[in-house]
Order: structure tokens, then C-alpha cells, then sequence
């Protein structure tokens, strides 16, 4: 069995390093691009290399100077070779996988300030839910407990939500998932073809980008815009480009408090989009999992789903519990026509036969009875910490860039001059976790750029902030002493 998952042609490689630096010999500054990489997370562990000739070419480089490269990757233990199996990235010896700042900080890092995760702790209403569907549970008990579609009773109350933010939606239109990326993963599966283009905001959600770069699609960016009074939008113009020129086969989008930028969209420009994806036959996944965390807006004055301006059922929309209730109880959905969701139903077969029955029982209980006052607890408490975050960000970090959004669980801040990939691997050795940028975009996009979670309680900013901080420092002062630390253990 080959030691490696994955190949990566000399091109996909090239894109992703950025131009030498010049201070070092040449092998050094490409054998040191690649170990960034590598610890970044960026280059996957286990992820086989180009043939030292295809790279040499691709790069305008000697064959020897790639292979120098190559031989002090293996040296300094990112790389492995055998004869017949190639080069593939490796990791030194009893150093830990590289930190990623969208996973959790596990128990053992309890002094870790994990900024990377923008999810929400449960509500107090979980309990009173929690008992509620035991006392349900029995009702359910005598049968098999496989629903692929999802339980009536939630089917019935997530329809009803849409249909109270102006999307009218029956049951039969509703697909119960374990989780928001197991709705796209399923709509990923019967809609694309491996190279099939798709069509997404840059930035986005860095998941997303990674499942859809795991479809085998090819992905079109599509920077997202500020407009006068400095609000963050689709940019119209290109999309009608890249939708006529590209004719992507999907377009993934999060119209309702984007992540990572926390951008809501108008009516207006969601007319536009879906007009354009209308004319070049491309099919639009909407990301709806932040739709009802508009702590800066009025619900009155929110905009309609997507889904509620398509005529020509082009639109899927996928939410979640996740973002508004709890992670943890791993509910997501799929809104789609009737018969689409009995396609994906039999297709989720093949893997799984359904949502656990106790969380959608809770996940119903909180939607049908408890949302309001849900809401209003989350919408308070973001808008504490984003208000912290505006006061407290200029008095570190003046030349950091941002404008607080009108909803979402992040902030997207610019770090002009700082690389967040440096920043991300100076925070785990001063004890906090950071999400860069980079994530959220394709082939190293958005390096000057970090996501800050809203979920952090506003208490604790002052605290995250002077770690990063630290950070930044130590970042810096490594900079300028011409270093590239490769950290022993993230």
C-alpha cells in the first residue's frame, strides 16, 4: 500500500507558493516554501509531490535545484521517497499534526484560547428540550428509528420557519441531514461530475471550499465587494462574467450573513444573481446556516430566503441548528423540490439511514418553542462581543482593517503587512488558536486576513486580543531576523 493519499500535479503546487524571498539560496527558499505549507495545513500530510523534472519546468528552475530541495525536505523530515512510489509529504519525527484552527482544541490544550471555531455554546433551553423528547422517545421506540427523510414533526417545523420568513414550504420539501455538510455533501454527489466548475464567493466558508475541492469540481472565486458606505456584497458585474463566461454547473453562496465576512445581501442583488445563474443554466446552493443570527438588523427589515425569489426551482438551500441552537446536536436540512428530496433521500441511504431520533426530537422542541427567546439570548450576546471587538482591536492592532457586519457569528479583519499564517503558528506557541485567512480561499488567498469568532464571550476579547498580540510580536521579531521557524509541536 502506497504511504500517500493524494497527488499533486506541478501546476496545483506552483500556485500555492508564494514568490522566493531572495535572502536564501534557492533550494532552501523552495524546500522552506513547501515545509510552510506542510505545517500550515495548507499541503496535506501524506500528499505525493511532482517529479523533480515536471516541478523544474513548471517553476523555470534547474533540475538540480529542485532535487536540493527535495533532499533537505528529507532531511529536515517533510518529505519521504521510495523508488517506485515517489516523494510525498511527511511530518518530522514526534512533531503533531499541524494545528487546524476549524477543529476544536482538544482537552489536553484546556489552556489554549481557541479563536478558530465561530460556533455557539448550547442554550439554556437545551434541558427543558432534552426531557421534553424523552418523554417523546417512547412513541418512536417500537419502531426502526430510520427516517431518511427526517421526522415528521421536525420536517413540519422547519417548514413552517421558512414559510414565516417568506418562503411558503411543506414538509415534503424538507431533507433532514446530520448536519449542514452532509446536506451539501449530498447535494455535491448528485449534482456534480468530477471537473465540473462551480462558482464561489471568495472568501467563503473554508469546509465548503475543501468538500467541493474533494468533488473533484473545479472552482471559479468570485471576490466579494464593499460599496460606498464600505457594506460587503456580491459584486454583480463579475459574477455575470464568471456565470456567462465560466457556465458553472453550481454556485455556491451564502447570501444571509456570510461566513467568514458576516455580509447579508440584498433583494435587490439576489434578483440580479439569480437572473444570471438563470441565463447560464447554473443550479444555486444557497448557505442559509447563519440566516437567523442578525443581531444588527431589524427582523423586519431582513431580506427574503433566495429561495423565495427563484421561479424556476434553481435554488437549494441548506440550514442548519448548528449556528443558531448548538452544534452538538449535528441536525442539518436541505429545502429542495419534492422530488429532489426524495432522490437525495435514497441516495443517503448508501451511507446513512437517517438522523439520530432523540436530537431531532430536541432540535424540534427548541424550533417550535423556543426559538424567540433562543434568538434573542444569541443576538445579544454577539452583538456584547462584536462591540468588544470594535473597541478593543484598534487600541492593539491600529492598522488592522474591518467594519462590523450586521449579523454572522465572525469577524473578517484585514492585517495589512502580517501574514495570518504567521500570526496562526506564533498564537499556538503563545496559547491561542487562530484561524488565518488563507483558509477561507483558494491557492492562498486572503493570507492578510483572520476570522475572529463572535461566539468568544465579550469578557475574554481583551484577553484574546493581548495573546495575539503576543503573537504578532513574536511573529515579527522572527521576521525580521530573517527566520522560518518550523514549530516541534503545534
Amino acid at each position: 500500500m502506497s504511504e500517500w493519499h493524494s497527488t499533486l500535479t506541478p501546476h496545483a503546487l506552483a500556485r500555492q507558493l508564494p514568490a522566493p524571498d531572495g535572502r536564501r539560496p534557492a533550494y532552501r527558499a523552495l524546500a522552506a516554501q513547501v515545509s510552510r505549507l506542510v505545517v500550515d495545513g495548507r499541503l496535506p500530510v501524506g500528499t505525493r509531490l511532482p517529479a523533480e523534472r515536471e516541478l523544474a519546468a513548471e517553476l523555470n528552475l534547474s533540475r538540480t535545484t529542485v532535487a536540493a530541495a527535495y533532499e533537505a525536505l528529507r532531511a529536515d523530515g517533510y518529505l519521504r521517497s521510495r523508488r517506485g512510489a515517489g516523494s510525498w509529504t511527511a511530518l518530522p519525527a514526534g512533531t503533531a499534526p499541524p494545528g487546524d484552527a476549524l477543529h476544536p482544541v482538544s482537552p489536553e490544550q484546556g489552556a489554549v484560547l481557541d479563536l478558530g471555531l465561530a460556533a455557539p455554546t448550547a442554550p439554556e433551553q437545551l434541558a427543558e428540550a432534552a426531557a421534553h423528547a424523552l418523554a417523546q422517545l417512547p412513541a418512536y421506540a417500537g419502531g426502526h428509528g430510520n427516517y431518511p427523510t427526517g421526522l415528521p414533526v421536525l420536517r413540519e417545523a422547519v417548514a413552517r420557519r421558512y414559510t414565516e420568513r417568506g418562503l411558503p414550504t411543506g414538509p415534503e420539501q424538507v431533507l433532514v441531514t446530520t448536519g449542514a455538510m452532509s446536506a451539501l455533501h449530498l447535494a455535491h454527489q448528485a449534482l456534480l461530475s468530477r471537473g465540473d466548475r462551480v462558482a464561489v464567493e471568495a472568501p467563503s466558508y473554508a469546509n465548503t471550499l475543501r468538500a467541493l475541492e474533494k468533488a473533484g469540481a473545479r472552482l471559479v472565486p468570485v471576490p466579494l465587494a464593499e460599496d460606498a458606505a464600505g457594506r460587503t456584497g456580491w459584486d454583480l458585474a463579475q459574477w455575470q462574467r464568471v456565470l456567462r463566461g465560466a457556465a458553472p454547473r453550481l454556485a455556491s453562496v451564502i447570501p444571509d450573513f456570510q461566513n467568514p465576512t458576516g455580509a447579508l445581501v440584498d433583494e435587490e442583488q439576489r434578483r440580479a444573481l439569480l437572473a444570471h445563474a438563470r441565463a447560464a443554466g447554473t443550479t444555486v446552493i444557497a448557505d442559509e446556516t447563519c440566516a437567523e443570527l442578525g443581531w444588527g438588523v431589524a427582523e423586519r427589515d431582513l431580506p427574503r430566503p433566495l429561495a423565495a425569489l427563484d421561479r424556476d426551482a434553481q435554488v437549494i438551500t441548506v440550514g442548519s441548528a448548528g449556528k443558531i441552537l448548538w452544534p452538538g446536536l449535528r441536525i442539518g436540512w436541505l429545502r429542495a423540490q419534492p422530488s429532489l428530496v426524495r432522490r437525495l433521500a435514497a441516495d443517503r441511504a448508501l451511507y446513512d439511514l437517517g438522523t439520530p431520533v432523540l436530537e431531532q426530537l430536541i432540535a424540534a422542541r427548541l424550533l417550535t418553542e423556543h426559538l424567540p427567546a433562543v434568538r434573542a439570548d444569541r443576538h445579544a450576546r454577539l452583538r456584547a462581543t462584536a462591540g468588544a471587538f470594535a473597541r478593543e482591536l484598534p487600541r492593539h492592532f491600529p492598522g488592522w482593517r474591518f467594519t462590523l457586519p450586521p449579523g454572522g457569528l465572525a469577524l473578517w479583519a484585514a492585517t495589512p503587512g502580517l501574514p495570518a499564517g504567521a500570526l496562526a503558528r506564533a498564537g499556538e506557541r503563545t496559547g491561542v488558536r487562530i484561524a488565518s485567512g488563507a483558509r477561507f480561499g483558494i491557492d492562498g488567498a486572503f493570507e492578510e486576513h483572520l476570522r475572529l469568532p463572535l461566539t468568544l464571550p465579550a469578557a475574554r476579547v481583551p484577553e484574546a486580543l493581548r495573546r495575539i498580540a503576543e503573537a504578532a510580536e513574536l511573529s515579527r521579531t522572527e521576521r525580521l531576523a530573517g527566520e522560518d521557524p518550523v514549530p516541534a509541536a503545534l
